[in-house]
């Protein structure tokens, strides 16, 4: 079982930052590859990013790619999405998930975080 809790969400101006960490409960999180989803009002929840087990790969969604950075800390079970030059359109609940598979699907994901809000404003 592993528990999983974000923070550092809140409201920032169009073109600012944002770092997001995720915390894992459990000596097993360098077993799960780690992703970030969100979803945004009346939206289907969508894949941002993806981070392997060892943090040798990642993989992002085109609309964030470039923007976006995912980058994990074995050492202190967390995972953590830098998020740059944050446009209005990326307002949404941000959510971390580990999952042995990993991947772009959610399905892949075993388990969630509650979520933190971001919100860019124009």
């Amino acid at each position: 079982q592993v528990q999983l809790v974000e923070s550092g969400g809140g409201l920032v101006q169009a073109g600012g930052s944002l770092r997001l960490s995720c915390a894992a409960s459990g000596r097993t999180f360098s077993m799960y590859a780690m992703g970030w989803f969100r979803q945004a009002p009346g939206k289907e929840r969508e894949f941002v990013g993806t981070i392997t087990r060892t943090g040798a790969t990642t993989y992002y969604a085109d609309s964030v790619k470039g923007r976006f950075t995912i980058s994990r800390d074995n050492a202190k079970n967390t995972v953590y999405l830098q998020m740059n030059s944050l446009k209005p359109e990326d307002t949404a609940v941000y959510y971390c998930a580990a999952g042995w598979a990993g991947g772009t699907s959610s399905n892949s994901y075993d388990y969630w975080g509650q979520g933190t809000q971001v919100t860019v404003s124009s």
